[in-house]
């Protein structure tokens, strides 16, 4: 999955010049843009390359996270996936009416852990896009404390650190029910654990549920 080699991904690389950079600017830069310029979305499935989600240019917790891999992998920065459960209240609001009422209980989720300055960072914040995150701030403008919907559970909805500078950025972090640990990759961690779901809600999901919920994201996205 973590398929770097792949020309649309080099290519990125080259024109962003982050193998010029050091190795903190690289990691902000890459973070910031697979955070803001690879929109929140869903795609298909959880087990495309991150160059599919590179072409698709949108994407949420583990798709991201695979494309997030790839690069810094490319550009010699060390990472690992950690993987998790949330409940499906997270993502109330993207998902609605009969897609959320049949969604499971509980939702695979995934951040990405980067090794820099012999530290490992959490890194989860890079899934919602700054100009989502601002708009769903607005929306919901009287909320000052915890908030949890639309892809969302922090603690402080209008402060949350998103911002990577040598700290854990997080944004789904208070929504996590089980912990399946750390992979080297996402290959690795999807062949113990995937979302669980029948064939029938799969390809719903694919086919009907996720589009429902991408139409959802792109109406806040654009008030």
């Amino acid at each position: 999955m973590l398929d770097f080699s792949s020309p649309n991904i080099q290519e990125l690389i080259k024109e962003r010049k982050w193998t010029d950079l050091n190795e903190f600017d690289c990691l902000k830069s890459i973070y910031n843009y697979v955070r803001d310029e690879i929109l929140f979305g869903y795609n298909i499935d959880d087990n495309i390359p991150a160059s599919k989600v590179l072409k698709d240019g949108y994407g949420q917790c583990n798709t991201k996270g695979t494309l997030f891999m790839a690069l810094l992998r490319s550009c010699g920065i060390p990472c690992r996936v950690h993987g998790f459960t949330i409940d499906k209240e997270l993502q109330k609001g993207a998902m609605t009416g009969f897609v959320y009422k049949k969604a499971p209980q509980n939702v695979f989720h995934s951040w990405v852990e980067v090794y820099f300055e012999n530290k490992w960072y959490e890194l989860e914040a890079f899934i919602l896009d700054k100009e989502y995150l601002s708009k769903l701030q607005k929306q919901n403008a009287e909320c000052s404390g915890q908030f949890c919907g639309y892809g969302v559970a922090v603690k402080d909805f209008q402060h949350p650190v998103i911002d990577f500078d040598r700290n854990n950025t997080y944004i789904q972090s208070e929504g996590i029910n089980q912990d399946f640990g750390v992979y080297d990759s996402p290959d690795e961690l999807l062949k113990e654990h995937h979302q669980e779901m029948s064939a029938t809600k799969a390809f719903a999901y694919r086919h009907l549920g996720r589009h429902l919920m991408n139409h959802n994201v792109k109406k806040l996205r654009n008030i």
